[in-house]
């Protein structure tokens, strides 16, 4: 049998390894985000990123509540009137507060075969051309947007059961393309002013990007 005096030392990342709790790196965690931006714009990434974060747990959490509690109700037989009209109103929301957090993380979808054959000294200029270019069709939808919203207002239509104006529901169709170009237009700055490439002000240009973010 094998002497504990003479037991090889054992090593320390293993153990290291098998003491510290597993993390999942994709998971995010934004109050904790630190915008790597400097001075005010900093401040207003990171403002963004708190009202992104706000937006997107309200509505998950309305929804997942009001679906909760029309299930019950179906089993007792009284279910809530408004549960479509709300759960329309939350998709929405999300959908379109989901639009700038996934531009911040650089999750929405890349079609980047030209652009990865490039070299790094090509990819940084066409990185932040995409950039304001997407901003700025990102402020264009919000010009358009905003003159949808306020045409429904004029037409003063009410949602049947919920007895609000229909207008109320779409108004965050222009916020939400206006924190999505606003995204954009940090993530060429954020281009311009650092050495490397960036996907989104938390995001380096990579397959990797789970290890990427910024915390």
């Amino acid at each position: 049998m094998p002497d504990d005096k003479h037991a090889p030392e054992p090593d320390p990342d293993v153990v290291a390894g098998a003491t510290t709790p597993a993390v999942d790196e994709d998971d995010i965690d934004d109050s904790r985000y630190v915008s790597g931006l400097p001075g005010f714009l900093g401040v207003i990434d990171v403002g963004i990123a708190r009202i992104e974060a706000l937006l997107l747990a309200i509505g998950v959490l309305l929804m997942a509540v009001n679906t909760m509690v029309n299930v019950v109700g179906r089993i007792i037989g009284n279910t809530l009137y408004f549960t479509e009209e709300l759960n329309q109103a939350l998709i929405i929301l999300i959908t379109f507060a989901g639009i700038s957090y996934a531009a911040r993380h650089g999750r929405h979808i890349r079609m980047s075969a030209f652009f990865d054959a490039l070299s790094p000294p090509l990819r940084k200029p066409l990185m932040i051309f995409i950039s304001v270019v997407t901003a700025a069709a990102m402020f264009l939808l919000t010009w358009y947007s905003v003159g949808y919203v306020i045409d429904q207002a004029g037409r003063g239509r009410i949602l049947p059961a919920m007895q609000i104006p229909q207008w109320w529901i779409i108004i965050w169709a222009p916020l939400g393309f206006f924190l999505t170009g606003l995204q954009y237009a940090l993530t060429a700055i954020k281009n311009i002013t650092d050495e490397n490439i960036w996907l989104s002000t938390s995001t380096l240009e990579g397959y990797e990007d789970s290890k990427e973010e910024e915390i």
